[in-house]
């Protein structure tokens, strides 16, 4: 749950509170490009499109989450969803740094296949290795790890901790942590028994 479900809940809430310093780096950014400030409408539009590129990311994720979990198996499936992640992470946190918020666009879309991805897999295989007894329990996982990653990104938004303009681009880049303890970790758990039976025909890896 830390680097499935927990992402999409992150990412949906980081966002929130660099808002009106992520505005005001497009406005110097343009400055500096153009000679010229731009309209309060372009800075809306851009700024729009910045939240809601995330959504379109989710859609590619998450239309690729049946075919990566049957032809790779969904541990790997799983793994696969840190590429996006911390390629993500890494356009974000260097946006600034070479000045370009279309950075923060691409970014935001890589994030956003992470995401759906990691949603759609999570539930998947935490549901097929989960004992019978323990399925339901199990399942709701996936909510609790949500309405976790909501509540770290609030929390990291604060100004006591990362909400302040100096470090916008690491809060933003934050999601390469839980990508990085899912690339440590996740190796040493087991398959997917039922992706073992049905799509490998391997019965004794299954039991």
């Amino acid at each position: 749950g830390i680097t499935g479900a927990f992402q999409y809940g992150l990412q949906v809430s980081i966002i929130n509170s660099p808002a009106e310093y992520i505005k005001t780096f497009i406005c110097e950014t343009w400055m500096k490009r153009y000679g010229s400030p731009p309209s309060a409408e372009m800075i809306t539009l851009m700024w729009s499109f910045i939240v809601s590129i995330y959504s379109i990311g989710g859609l590619l994720g998450s239309s690729s989450a049946g075919y990566l979990s049957v032809r790779f198996g969904r541990k790997k499936a799983m793994l696969f969803a840190n590429i996006p992640a911390l390629l993500g992470a890494a356009l974000m946190g260097l946006s600034r740094l070479c000045g370009s918020f279309e950075m923060i666009v691409a970014g935001r879309l890589f994030a956003g296949v992470c995401g759906g991805l990691a949603l759609n897999v999570h539930i998947m295989y935490a549901g097929e290795c989960a004992p019978r007894k323990l399925r339901g329990l199990i399942a709701i996982t996936a909510s609790t790890s949500i309405a976790a990653g909501k509540f770290v990104g609030f929390a990291l938004g604060l100004r006591e901790v990362l909400g302040v303009e100096a470090l916008w681009p690491i809060l933003l880049a934050a999601n390469a942590l839980p990508a990085l303890i899912q690339l440590l970790t996740l190796p040493f758990f087991p398959d997917s028994p039922r992706y073992l039976l049905i799509d490998k025909k391997n019965k004794e890896g299954c039991i």
